[in-house]
């Protein structure tokens, strides 16, 4: 008997099909890349319209590829030949010792493909040979289809039929890959991995900006994000996660001895974009990611963000924009970075004691003035070291 994982994708059927072919591709390899990563065996992964199939005797591999972007859904389950009456034996197999004594069980039934029967046909078929064997096994049977205790699937295609009792949920977006490629900006903090999960859930490929600060951080700082980087590297095994990492500690000495003191972080932010500029255009990339939650710090009021960003050219992305700070929690914890990010470190010693929270938009123009802020980014971007933390 084959087993197999069925899996389950929802926004590629919408696209054309040339498209759809191509993104299909991308998913399976990248569901190849998550498989191998976790050392889940299996012989091969099929492409059928609307599915795909991994045939393998490892159960834990729905989980693996549930957990690849673009993938609704995945269940462990068992093949038949695709007739009423093959279907209806493993379904009386598998709700053998399944269904017990007091309990209800339906058959959820759906059809694709030419058959001489209905979806209607199977739940009903597969329903009597499952009540045959309960009574046969003394268990009086209960068919409840509104609230069952136990539910059966099956999947009736036009060659083969498939037998599960449940779905794993995916994690969904679209497959790593098929998206373009853009710089994010990270930290070690709770907010930046989470953008740059999203994004990477969109499709995105992801090239990663550090900014150290030293010597106004430590090197828990430094540590702190780089595990959170080889965090993000389990989502995407197949796609290697390259960081730049950006000497950053000389622009803010810079920034502290020549600016106003108030401004020193709006500098350092805007010094960021222009040096993801500057590494977007060199990695031929087409925007920059960032972790900004609107309001949740003093450099993220809507006046300081749009005071970062005043005379620049840079197609910012901010996937944290609209959510408060449990929203983003919530998901640090689901995709493992949270535990990391809540690390002690000790602190940016770089930020002013009373930091600017309504800057004019023309101010950060007065204040680049006084520096050679087109040398700081030419300096940093060359001095800037590249490393695969993640591998």
């Amino acid at each position: 008997m084959e087993n197999v994982i069925i899996v389950r994708y929802g926004e590629l059927a919408l696209k054309s099909t040339g498209v759809r072919n191509w993104y299909e591709r991308t998913l399976v390899k990248n569901i190849s890349a998550m498989l191998d990563h976790r050392g889940i065996p299996y012989s091969r992964i099929n492409r059928e319209w609307g599915r795909i199939f991994i045939e393998t005797d490892d159960q834990r591999a729905a989980k693996a590829a549930a957990d690849v972007f673009g993938v609704v859904s995945t269940s462990f389950a068992q093949v038949a030949d695709a007739t009423i009456e093959s279907a209806g034996a493993l379904c009386a197999k598998l709700a053998e010792g399944y269904v017990t004594e007091g309990q209800s069980f339906a058959i959820r039934a759906r059809r694709t493909g030419n058959h001489t029967f209905s979806s209607r046909d199977v739940g009903m078929k597969c329903g009597d040979a499952v009540w045959k064997m309960l009574e046969s096994n003394g268990i009086t049977p209960s068919v409840d289809l509104s609230s069952p205790d136990r539910e059966i699937f099956v999947e009736m295609r036009q060659n083969k039929a498939y037998v599960f009792t449940e779905a794993v949920d995916g994690v969904g977006g679209l497959p790593l890959g098929t998206q373009g490629k853009m710089i994010s900006l990270v930290s070690g903090g709770i907010d930046s991995p989470v953008a740059t999960w999203l994004m990477m859930k969109r499709g995105v490929e992801v090239v990663l900006v550090y900014c150290n600060n030293s010597p106004y951080s430590d090197d828990r700082a430094h540590k702190r994000t780089m595990d959170c980087v080889k965090a993000l590297q389990d989502w995407c095994p197949g796609h290697p996660l390259k960081i730049y990492e950006i000497p950053h500690g000389p622009n803010l000495e810079q920034f502290i001895g020549k600016c106003s003191k108030n401004k020193t972080c709006l500098l350092c932010k805007r010094t960021m974009y222009r040096i993801a500029l500057e590494i977007m255009e060199k990695e031929g990339a087409s925007g920059v990611i960032t972790g900004s939650s609107l309001g949740q710090v003093a450099s993220q009021t809507t006046s300081n963000m749009y005071a970062e960003l005043y005379g620049l050219s840079v197609p910012l992305y901010h996937p944290l924009i609209g959510l408060d700070k449990n929203e983003i929690i919530d998901i640090a914890r689901n995709i493992g970075t949270y535990d990391i990010s809540i690390r002690q470190t000790g602190g940016c010693e770089a930020v002013p004691i009373h930091p600017e929270v309504k800057a004019a938009c023309d101010s950060m123009l007065v204040e680049e003035k006084k520096i050679d802020i087109d040398e700081l980014v030419k300096m940093s971007v060359e001095n800037a070291q590249t490393s695969y933390p993640g591998i």
